[in-house]
Parts: C-alpha cells; structure tokens; sequence
C-alpha cells in the first residue's frame, strides 16, 4: 500500500473510532498515543486493523531517520584497510616533494600520523592529518606529542572527500587505485596550482599521468603538481 493511501485509510478508520467512542483525540503524544487510545476505545471489529495501520505508520514514519543513521554509519567507516608506509618510503615521498619549513602538508588517510609528523620533524613543515578513525587520530596525537611537534601538525577526524584542503602546497596518498581516482577532481578543483601531490603504490589513472616515478624497496612512489587552470 502506497504510504499516502496509508495515511488516508489511517485517518478515516481514527476518525471513525473516535467519533463512535467520543473519545478525544490527544493533542501530544503523536500516533502512538492515538494507537494506545485505538486499543482503549476498539470499534466496529476494527480495532486490529487500525492498531496494524498506526504502527505501520509509525515505523514509516521513523524510517527515514532509521536510514539516515546508517547511512552516517556506513559514511564512518574506512574505505581503506590500514597499512602504514614504512619510514623509508615516507621520508622518500617527502624529499620527492621536495618540501620545505613554509609547506603545508596534508595527509590523507594519515593513519598513526607518521608522514605530517615526518613531515615536521625533518622538514620543519607544518602538516594537517585527515583520517577517518577515531582510534588512528588518537594514537596520531600522541605519536606527534611523543616527536615533539604537536605544535606543528593536528589531526583531524574526518572523510577525506568532504576535508577542505585549500591551504594544502603537499598533499600525500596511501589510499587505492579506484579512491584516487575518484579524489582527482577534488585535488585538481581545491588544491592550487603549483601543490605537489605524492602517492604511494597507486596512480591517478591514464588521465593524469605521473610526473616522475620512482621505486624503493618494492614500493612505487608517484608525483604530481597541480597545473595551472
């Protein structure tokens, strides 16, 4: 049955109930007051139908929001599996990057924090972690604390794909073939023209090909910079 023939049916059969009983309607409580009144004040062998219809109702009514929630839920999680970069392949995508102490740099999916935190130490940048888990961005927080540099980086819980990096002059990836992809309109619509962009294992697709590729201890190493509109 169509949700507004629903209501419609609802409504009438309440109505007639009502009226036979002369009950008053209540005022608060909304439909589930009116079902424990339909259950009071029964009628005409129609009780059931009105108590099912009520009900229906109101889980109809308490759907969308049922949706919604898991739908945040579904949003929570990550879409990539956590693997740390080993600290050669760091340091390496970071010297490809050839950042300097007046860099931002924003890691994505940043995980135990170790490329901002790296990033800082090394370089004297400052650096911007996004990662999605709660539990990754409280170790990033001490890890940064245990470095001596959490006046330089933050960590931020958040997706990715909804993350303002505008300040951003280095962004650095450990994502997926098919996430980086997806997040190659973003970087070229946000970031400034002149960011260098550093993945680690996976490219951005035949549309962007890699400025310089290099490989270290069985990773590859891609690097971008985000042209001139």
């Amino acid at each position: 049955m169509a949700i507004a023939t629903l209501h419609t049916t609802y409504a009438r059969i309440e109505r007639q109930v009502y009226r036979h009983r002369g009950a008053v309607r209540p005022r608060r409580g909304g439909r589930r007051a009116h079902v424990h009144l339909l259950v009071r004040f029964g009628a005409m062998g129609r009780v059931k139908t009105a108590v099912a219809i009520a009900l229906a109702i109101w889980c109809v009514d308490r759907a969308p929001a049922a949706r919604v929630s898991a739908q945040r839920a579904a949003q929570a999680q990550p879409d990539v599996i956590y693997v740390p970069t080993p600290q050669p392949v760091v340091e390496a995508m970071l010297s490809m990057a050839a950042v300097k102490s007046n860099d931002i740099v924003y890691d994505l999916g940043s995980g135990d924090g170790r490329i901002v935190i790296t990033a800082a130490k090394k370089f004297g940048a400052r650096g911007v972690g996004i990662e999605i888990d709660p539990a990754l961005v409280r170790k990033a927080v001490e890890n940064a604390k245990a470095a001596g540099v959490s006046d330089r980086v933050r960590f931020v819980t958040q997706n990715l794909f909804t993350a303002n990096l505008r300040e951003a002059t280095v962004v650095t990836l450990y994502l997926l073939q098919s996430i980086n992809e997806r997040l190659r309109p973003k970087l070229v619509r946000e970031l400034k023209p002149g960011t260098r962009v550093v993945s680690h294992m996976f490219n951005m697709g035949p549309e962007w090909p890699p400025e310089k590729t290099r490989e270290l201890d069985g990773s590859r190493i891609y690097f971008w910079t985000i042209p001139a509109r």
